[in-house]
């Protein structure tokens, strides 16, 4: 059985990153709340890393109200992604999704709009009537656009989480919780188009007859927020005002979900003050990169070289409190030779991340560079050379 050895070093790279955080995965950075906060449910979280910097009932069942079109703007533009639709389609409107009531982009019931103008009002105003209108371009009707946002959010992981309409507006049986909305907004984030329309303040819609609406962003945090270019808001007299904001800082982006915030502009109060505790507080820091070269090398027995050299198999990102960077080590637990062939990417032991002497993330410890056999007359001179 191959012996192992094991070396312990302070990672002195100029990054270090690890997608656990501090805390095991799933559990907040921080315990408790360091901000006071009147919001029922509320998650700061890095979503990078989907690193949760702190909570607060994070996982108690609320009405979302309009965040709901988080969703529902998911699944049209993994549709466009996936060349099932297009931006340049024409969407008639139905007289049902014309008469949506709540926030609207005011569309004529039978007229034709591109689908584009539908997601970007969705997105950007809110628009009931634009919501229900790709929910029928997409599966026919709202109920069946419903089971497939159902499916989506399973395979996200959103466990606490039921729709039964496209818009977030009250119907019985609707509900999710604030770490669901953040699960949903950080997979959002990952497609531009999404942040390309909820970063617009103001924009105006031209209907086919000629009629213009002037459309002003529902979430004031993207004018008055620097960083800020999403994501969206909610408001019912049963969800009271929700919000979930997003802005990127040096590099780092932070993601503030709060739910059942009892007056409007407290949920753009305490978003704020949330992301200014985050950017103040924490650092995404890059531990290293898939490739960087671990200074050790490997003993290599019948091979055309004596040793190969260790690199890391993967990168790791990390998000770290101010001043813990100082605390990070890495453990290497290597085998203590191979046997010829080497293939460059072959697993030659692992490497453990520590905070504070906690395990926090593994990373397979690879082979550099080949090192094949020894040809006939390199192992003929070889064996010479140890014969003399």
């Amino acid at each position: 059985m191959t012996m192992l050895r094991k070396m312990a070093a302070l990672l002195v790279c100029a990054g270090l990153m690890i997608p656990l955080g501090a805390k095991a995965a799933g559990q907040p950075m921080e315990e408790g709340q360091p901000l006071l906060l009147t919001s029922p449910s509320a998650v700061l979280a890095e979503p990078s890393t989907g690193a949760v910097i702190f909570e607060k009932n994070a996982d108690e069942r609320r009405e979302a109200a309009s965040i709901t079109k988080l969703m529902t703007a998911l699944l049209v533009l993994e549709a466009v992604e996936q060349g099932q639709v297009a931006l340049t389609d024409s969407v008639t409107i139905s007289q049902n999704a014309a008469a949506m009531k709540g926030s609207q982009a005011l569309l004529d019931a039978g007229a034709t709009y591109s689908l584009e103008d539908l997601l970007m009002t969705t997105i950007m105003a809110s628009a009931n009537d634009s919501a229900v209108a790709l929910a029928e371009h997409l599966c026919g009707t709202e109920a069946l656009f419903a089971e497939k946002m159902n499916e989506r959010a399973a395979q996200l992981g959103m466990t606490n989480t039921h729709f039964v309409n496209a818009t977030g507006y009250p119907q019985e049986g609707q509900y999710t919780t604030a770490r669901d909305v953040c699960t949903l907004s950080c997979e959002v984030i990952r497609h531009p188009k999404y942040m390309e329309y909820s970063s617009i303040w103001m924009d105006q819609l031209t209907h086919p007859g000629g009629r213009v609406t002037d459309l002003t962003n529902t979430n004031r945090l993207v004018r008055f927020y620097e960083g800020c270019d999403g994501l969206k808001t909610g408001s019912t007299d049963a969800a009271k005002y929700c919000l979930s904001a997003t802005a990127e800082k040096n590099g780092m982006r932070l993601v503030a979900v709060v739910l059942g915030t009892p007056v409007s502009q407290t949920r753009f109060d305490e978003a704020r003050a949330m992301l200014d505790y985050g950017f103040a507080t924490y650092r995404r820091i890059t531990v290293c990169n898939r490739g960087d070269l671990l200074g050790q090398t490997l003993p290599v027995k019948g091979g055309s070289a004596e040793e190969v050299p260790l690199a890391l198999g993967s990168g790791l990102s990390m998000l770290l409190k101010n001043g813990q960077q100082k605390d990070v080590t890495i453990e290497l637990e290597l085998k203590e030779n191979v046997q010829a062939p080497v293939k460059a990417g072959d697993v030659m032991g692992v490497a453990r991340v520590l905070l504070e002497g906690q395990v926090v993330a593994k990373i397979n410890c690879v082979a550099a560079t080949d090192v094949p056999r020894p040809g006939f007359i390199e192992g003929l001179e070889r064996i010479l050379k140890n014969w003399r």
